[in-house]
């Protein structure tokens, strides 16, 4: 809390961004708690209040049987750094009514060629049931943001959280098969999976559509060729 002594408060926004160092419970609870506190009590000290966007992960949904999910859905994680996801959301919300979480899907774009490492090994893919990707391009992240804080900063009421992801919650077998034949990379084989295999969830940005947002990547198909 100390180092936070010199940091100015005549702020009229803040922006939450925080990567943890790993993926153990631990390190997010020292952004997501320990630093988010420590943060929203330099301003109330301060005597200031800002806006506040803070960007979390859709992975704070549990769902796991390709059902659709918005930002009405539960958020009922098992996994403990997302429940501390959750946490820091709930947070933050009870901090200021004015305050704005945005749940990312998984992102991608140039440095983040995960999909594209893996379907140059040829690994073996989940086919049948289906295990739906959601995904956003790094760009539309960035643009995100900035349409979201034009809107605070503009006096609009924002919702207290919106889902932004592509228009495309894709099957992971078919986002491979596509990429490896855009690449020349032989085709994934198809994993021996049981009928009730999870199926991962199928995201809805039907909310950050109507605000007005147009996707400067509406699927992976457009991102991967950019």
């Amino acid at each position: 809390m100390a180092t936070l002594d010199a940091l100015p408060v005549d702020f009229d926004a803040v922006i939450f961004i925080v990567s943890p160092d790993g993926r153990q419970a631990e390190a997010y609870q020292a952004l997501y708690e320990l630093g988010l506190n420590n943060l929203l009590a330099h301003f109330a000290k301060g005597g200031t209040a800002p806006s506040w966007l803070m960007v979390s992960s859709t992975s704070v949904y549990g769902q796991n049987n390709g059902e659709w999910v918005d930002e009405s859905s539960p958020t009922e994680p098992d996994s403990a750094t997302s429940q501390w996801l959750v946490k820091a959301e709930q947070r933050l919300w009870a901090a200021g009514d004015r305050h704005c979480v945005v749940r990312f899907a998984g992102i991608y774009g140039p440095g983040r060629n995960w999909l594209i490492r893996r379907a140059a090994q040829a690994e073996r893919i989940q086919h049948q049931p289906p295990s739906y990707t959601n995904r956003i391009h790094q760009d539309d992240c960035v643009a995100v943001l900035l349409f979201l804080l034009e809107k605070q900063l503009g006096g609009d009421k924002l919702q207290a959280c919106y889902l932004a992801c592509d228009n495309d919650p894709a099957p992971l077998w078919d986002v491979m098969v596509w990429i490896a034949k855009q690449y020349g990379y032989p085709p994934p084989q198809a994993l021996d999976t049981p009928a009730e295999a999870p199926q991962n969830k199928r995201c809805s940005n039907a909310r950050l559509m109507a605000l007005g947002y147009r996707l400067l990547y509406p699927s992976y198909q457009d991102g991967y060729r950019a």
